[in-house]
């Protein structure tokens, strides 16, 4: 009787391994795959360039993205990049303390564009990530445009990235 029930345990997590939904093969899902690694740049606040880091990879078996902007500081913040059945999504977890979602709207093989689908934790007047565009330049270098709602105004900021260097 153990047998027989340890082939039909195996048989089921066989047959539910194969009902996995495919990793996306879309020209934009591969564009955002040439992230992966660790990134360098600078950014203009306020009239001064300042440092910035980010760090991006591959997790939950190659279906989700994950980019670590300023890992470590009080800025800290991630967007996990994800296939929705068709669609790609970027969600943003902020230092703005709430959760917006873009939908990639347009893609190049050099330029992808996200604009705000939805979110969490967004009162009437809060501030929000509501775009994101993405500049493949070379393989060590990206720009990334980040714009920002605050009570229907909006303003960008852009991140200039280089590839950092291998250890």
């Amino acid at each position: 009787m153990r047998k027989i029930l340890a082939v039909l345990v195996m048989m089921v997590a066989a047959a539910s391994a194969q009902q996995f939904r495919a990793l996306p093969d879309t020209p934009a899902w591969k564009s955002l795959q040439t992230l992966v690694g660790k990134w360098d740049g600078t950014v203009n606040e306020g009239g001064k360039n300042t440092a910035t880091h980010v760090e991006v990879r591959l997790t939950g078996d190659g279906s989700a993205l994950m980019h670590w902007m300023e890992q470590g500081t009080p800025h800290e913040m991630v967007t996990m990049f994800h296939p929705d059945m068709n669609d790609l999504l970027a969600t943003h977890y902020c230092a703005a303390h709430n959760q917006p979602r873009m939908k990639l709207m347009s893609a190049t093989p050099t330029r992808l564009v996200f604009e705000f689908k939805d979110g969490t934790n967004i009162g009437p007047h809060d501030g929000y990530m509501a775009g994101l565009t993405i500049n493949l330049i070379d393989s060590n270098h990206h720009d990334e445009e980040w714009s920002y709602d605050q009570d229907g105004k909006r303003s960008t900021t852009v991140f200039h990235y280089t590839r950092a260097a291998s250890n």
